[in-house]
């Protein structure tokens, strides 16, 4: 049974930093691309982040390159959001979410951290 759990969201002010975790279990975590999507009330959910399985290549929105960073450590099946500079609007529920390089659509999610930047 595949589980992806989120960890690290919670109440910022505007200009501070927050690092999300998401640690899998139940998948080989090396031969998964990883990513980061958010979803913030009355809005569609949005990706941020991708980093492929071996190489650690990355990709990100425009809007969030600069201020945030996604890493990956497969020794620990964890992948991370480094997010500094948060704005209120980067109020969201986080969540990470994983598929296979052969996969156009992410077969797994985590349940998501909420993170809330105050002005």
């Amino acid at each position: 049974q595949v589980q992806l759990v989120e960890s690290g969201g919670g109440l910022v002010q505007a200009g501070g930093s927050l690092r999300l975790s998401c640690t899998a279990s139940g998948l080989t975590f090396s031969r998964y691309y990883m990513a980061w999507f958010r979803q913030a009330p009355g809005k569609e959910r949005e990706f941020v982040a991708l980093i492929t399985g071996t190489d650690g290549s990355v990709y990100y929105v425009d809007s969030m390159k600069g201020r945030f960073t996604i890493s990956r450590d497969n020794a620990k099946n964890t992948v991370y959001l480094q997010m500094n500079s948060l704005k209120p609007e980067d109020t969201a529920v986080y969540y990470c979410a994983a598929r296979r390089s052969s996969s156009s659509t992410f077969e797994y999610w985590g349940q998501g951290t909420q993170v809330t930047v105050s002005s």
